[in-house]
């Protein structure tokens, strides 16, 4: 398992800051949210983390190693965007046993960890369709199974469920929790959405306007909310 440090991580977009001093510490095997308005700077801090993005400034360690200047590849994360980002000319099984095949894996591994992955999703007997041929739900299922294809030290989520309808959100959070429970992967899932949030956290960070406001479990967060600013964005009423 992998435990997360970011040390006063800042990132400019020009002379914007969109990140200002992070600080934050993910625990090994946690699910950490990063709960935030638009634009607070939520997808600039998982892309930092994944090295998408380079921080101009600060530290980010896992388990104590220094991976600010590694490259995505180098520092074994899982990612899955709000998009799929499914190869559409490649199958479910070929998606998913992508990211093995490029690392070099034998065929008799890539079966064996493709099997174990459609299983985890639920995806059995889908395997030989194409994405334009699936749900946007299934389609989503695959992006986590892709994402988790090369055993990652961290899984890094972005909004994933945004576009899909209310009642596929509830059931693919419920799958997500399960998986992340039983991998006992280390993760750390954005969103705007406060019931996502509650509903799936171990702990919860609150971003705004680059900057962690507040992070503690879910019901510390919600029952004593740091400034009127996060009980406004949390829809606790403030006398």
């Amino acid at each position: 398992m992998t435990h997360v440090k970011l040390r006063d991580v800042w990132k400019y977009y020009g002379d914007f800051p969109a990140l200002k001093g992070i600080d934050l510490d993910v625990k090994s095997g946690e699910l950490l949210v990063v709960l935030g308005p638009s634009g607070a700077g939520k997808t600039t801090l998982l892309k930092v983390i994944a090295g998408i993005l380079k921080a101009d400034r600060g530290k980010i360690y896992f388990n104590n190693n220094d991976v600010t200047n590694l490259e995505p590849f180098d520092r074994n994360i899982g990612f899955v965007f709000q998009s799929p980002a499914l190869f559409p000319h490649l199958k479910v099984w070929e998606n998913i046993a992508f990211p093995l095949e490029a690392r070099g894996y034998s065929f008799d591994k890539i079966r064996e960890r493709v099997l174990e992955l459609i299983e985890l999703v639920e995806l059995k007997g889908l395997e030989n369709r194409y994405p334009h041929e699936l749900s946007g739900g299934q389609q989503q299922r695959v992006a986590i199974a892709r994402a988790l294809a090369a055993h990652p030290k961290l899984l890094l989520l972005d909004e994933p469920f945004a576009n899909l309808d209310i009642q596929l959100r509830e059931k693919l959070r419920i799958l997500l929790r399960s998986i992340q429970k039983r991998l006992k992967i280390t993760t750390i899932f954005v969103t705007h959405d406060q019931e996502e949030a509650f509903q799936l956290a171990d702990r919860i960070a609150i971003l705004m306007d680059g900057k962690i406001i507040q992070i503690g479990t879910p019901e510390s967060v919600y029952e004593n909310p740091i400034n009127a600013e996060v009980a406004k964005f949390l829809g606790i009423n403030v006398v």
